[in-house]
């Protein structure tokens, strides 16, 4: 599969390893000629999978820019409403930066995942007591779902579907609360781990 990031950071770098390591290929863009990457609507015209790892305040203005490019494709939102200047958030009341993208991009299958992720653990030899860290998936498109979650799998983690585009406003919590417990001396180098009694 074609897998394309929109940002050039550690989340789009370590994540995009793990998928070139399970055999897709992907390629990064940017606005920023100095990072020697594609242009972005090079990368969106390469991808099957669309992934932004961008500072959620570049959201809306890339997205509106690039919407008729993004028709049809699977947009996976990694970021998260925060200030970059020390990570506190940016508060959205009774919304979510996965729900905006979703709006923004009405004939995209818009999916959010990743965000609870730090880019310290997306890398192939983390395994936290045996256990893979949870991905967790939101979308209202179940396909698109569907292989955002395969694709979670093959990366090394567990994917796990959580529901419609309005559980967005959840993952984003976690990772607020991931941040926190980080700032505190926690670390980025830990997760979420979802546990379910299958018996």
């Amino acid at each position: 599969m074609n897998i394309s990031f929109i940002g050039a950071g550690n989340v789009a770098s370590n994540l995009g390893n793990l998928f070139t390591n399970a055999g897709h290929s992907v390629q990064f863009g940017t606005h920023n000629p100095k990072d020697n990457q594609l242009s972005v609507a090079e990368v969106i015209s390469f991808g099957e999978v669309i992934c932004f790892a961008i500072p959620f305040s570049a959201m809306d203005a890339v997205l509106t820019e690039n919407r008729e490019n993004l028709k049809g494709k699977i947009v996976v939102d990694i970021t998260n409403a925060i200030h970059i200047s020390d990570w506190s958030p940016v508060f959205l009341g009774e919304d979510s930066g996965g729900e905006q993208t979703a709006r923004l991009l009405p004939e995209s299958k818009v999916v959010k995942a990743f965000n609870t992720i730090f880019a310290d653990a997306m890398k192939a030899e983390k395994q936290f007591n045996g256990q893979k860290l949870t991905a967790f998936i939101a979308s209202d498109d179940q396909e698109a779902a569907l292989v955002v979650k395969n694709l979670a799998d093959e990366a090394g983690f567990n994917g796990f579907v959580v529901g419609g585009i309005k559980n967005a406003r959840h993952l984003e919590a976690m990772a607020h609360l991931n941040i926190a417990v980080a700032l505190s001396g926690g670390g980025t180098d830990a997760g979420f781990i979802y546990v379910q009694n299958k018996n």
